[in-house]
């Protein structure tokens, strides 16, 4: 039976249960920040809506470098206070869904002629450590030369000086914002995805609400509340336009690019964080079948909607990775599998375009419209907790305690999720390790009930049991919704995804009651999103 609070399957009876229903809040947004305050909303009894143009994660939120990361570059600006907020926040986010946010030891060479020497970096971890409240366990490690080649063979030796471990976290930032969505939506705030707003709906000079346009049912809507918020990301100052965009501030756009390779072509024994010896870092981090590298980071100015890694991109990161992996040798033609591009949306003040800020920041319009933007994936939750602070001094009543600190997105977060696996494990052995490790570190515990469905079905089709779960619990509405969003294999393993195409569209095309000429249309556009991951 479909989760009725999460599932595009009953979505005009959905869209009629709010049609003359006033919410105290409705948030633009899908992204992690925008799911991060519907939770935040939601857990402290806020009537509250959330919509979202595309899917969940559709865009910045999908597109990271999947980290849960304190922001040991912030140091290098002296932003203390940011340092120390993601810091605590990783450690809190680790908690409360402990199957997507994973310790990452990350070594950090110390090489001729780069950007850290011993002391500074040293000193700098130090303090890291400290402000990010990491436990004694898990502080920095210094190693001297011989230890750190054997730490990473495959780093250049004539490069390397020395070499410093410390503690990172890994996650899916994907998974993550479903997560948040799905347990907003359990706590009674109404998600919905694929439904874009055309325009503001006002009250004499104040906003009141959105008219939207629902691509699920083809319908137009409009949806009321006492607070809108913005958590839009890049597309902001789109919306704020249709809002009479406010001249003091703009977002300033820059590029990620992150490249997959061959954990096979690549092996990594762990993660680095190297220099790309142009005052610039970059990571390289080992996941599953494969390895992925970033980031650039350019100025950007063109589609929202359709942000490319290109063959300069892919040329920067291959040869920054190959000053310091000789080894590797890759060839960004044969090597690169796949790649992703997002957009970071950084505020500054128009005149001043120097005083960029890495903050967040909210900025709340004349017609009353809150905007937030800025910020980082490991500080969503404080973001959240700042906007609905302000949409309860807008509702002129006192706010409740924040209690997302101690909200678990899981049915249980101390689970020993080796365990998880070994039980995916003793219910089925032909899977092997690979497959339980990524139902597991995907679902979650979840991956138990698919995996155990398959089995009652005979079938033991893993995929279909995905894609079932994945569209009666997680509202996926289409084949790039499971295989880019829900999965990740469209970045991971794209062969796989490849393979699988027409079985997932059958599934969804039974599900959705789909017409010869809707499949078609969907086969194209599974084809231009494997295309738009490989080189361009």
């Amino acid at each position: 039976m479909s989760d009725s609070r999460f599932t595009v399957l009953n979505r005009s009876d959905i869209i009629a249960g709010c049609v003359d229903k006033e919410f105290d809040l409705i948030i633009i947004g899908g992204g992690v920040t925008g799911c991060g305050i519907a939770l935040d909303a939601a857990s402290r009894g806020l009537k509250a809506l959330l919509i979202e143009k595309t899917d969940f994660s559709a865009g910045t939120s999908s597109k990271s470098t999947k980290l849960i990361h304190g922001g040991l570059r912030y140091l290098k600006q002296l932003e203390i206070g940011l340092v120390r907020e993601t810091g605590t926040e990783r450690a809190i986010v680790h908690k409360i869904a402990p199957h997507l946010v994973h310790p990452e030891r990350m070594l950090l060479p110390i090489v001729h002629g780069g950007t850290f020497n011993k002391w500074t970096a040293s000193l700098a971890i130090t303090v890291y450590d400290w402000l990010a409240g990491v436990a004694p366990e898990d502080r920095k490690e210094t190693l001297n030369y011989q230890q750190t080649i054997e730490k990473e063979p495959l780093l250049d030796p004539s490069l390397i000086k020395s070499g410093i471990v410390y503690a990172e976290y890994r996650t899916d930032d994907s998974r993550l914002t479903i997560e948040l969505a799905k347990k907003a939506a359990q706590l009674g705030c109404v998600v919905i995805n694929h439904c874009e707003v055309t325009r503001f709906e006002y009250n004499d000079v104040s906003i009141c609400g959105v008219r939207c346009h629902d691509h699920i049912v083809d319908c137009d809507v409009s949806f009321y509340g006492k607070v809108v918020v913005s958590a839009a990301g890049p597309w902001v100052d789109k919306l704020r336009a249709k809002d009479n965009l406010s001249e003091e501030k703009s977002l300033r756009l820059t590029k990620g690019v992150h490249i997959v390779v061959s954990r096979d072509r690549f092996a990594l024994k762990q993660a680095v964080y190297f220099d790309a010896f142009d005052g610039r870092m970059i990571f390289a981090i080992p996941r599953g079948k494969a390895t992925y590298i970033g980031t650039s980071d350019t100025d950007y100015t063109g589609n929202l909607d359709e942000v490319l890694c290109t063959t300069e991109d892919v040329d920067y990161l291959i040869a920054a990775t190959n000053r310091i992996f000789p080894k590797v040798a890759l060839d960004g033609k044969k090597d690169v599998i796949s790649s992703w591009a997002g957009l970071r949306p950084l505020v500054f003040k128009r005149g001043k375009p120097s005083e960029i800020s890495r903050r967040d920041e909210i900025f709340t319009s004349p017609s009353g419209l809150i905007s937030i933007a800025g910020g980082k994936l490991t500080g969503y939750r404080k973001m959240a907790q700042r906007v609905v602070y302000q949409v309860y001094k807008k509702l002129g009543t006192k706010s409740r305690a924040c209690v997302t600190k101690k909200l678990s997105l899981t049915d249980n977060p101390f689970v020993d999720y080796s365990e998880v696996k070994t039980q995916i494990l003793a219910l089925e052995p032909s899977l092997g390790v690979e497959l339980a490790w990524y139902l597991t570190t995907t679902y979650g515990k979840k991956a138990i009930d698919i995996v155990a469905k398959s089995k009652s079905t005979k079938s033991i089709d893993i995929v279909e049991q995905e894609v079932i779960y994945t569209i009666e619990h997680e509202a996926a509405a289409n084949p790039i919704d499971f295989l880019t969003r829900r999965t990740g294999r469209t970045y991971f393993d794209i062969t796989d995804a490849e393979a699988i195409i027409e079985k997932v569209m059958d599934i969804f095309g039974q599900y959705m009651s789909w017409s010869i000429e809707t499949r078609t249309l969907w086969r194209s556009k599974i084809d231009t999103e494997l295309k738009q991951a490989r080189i361009h």
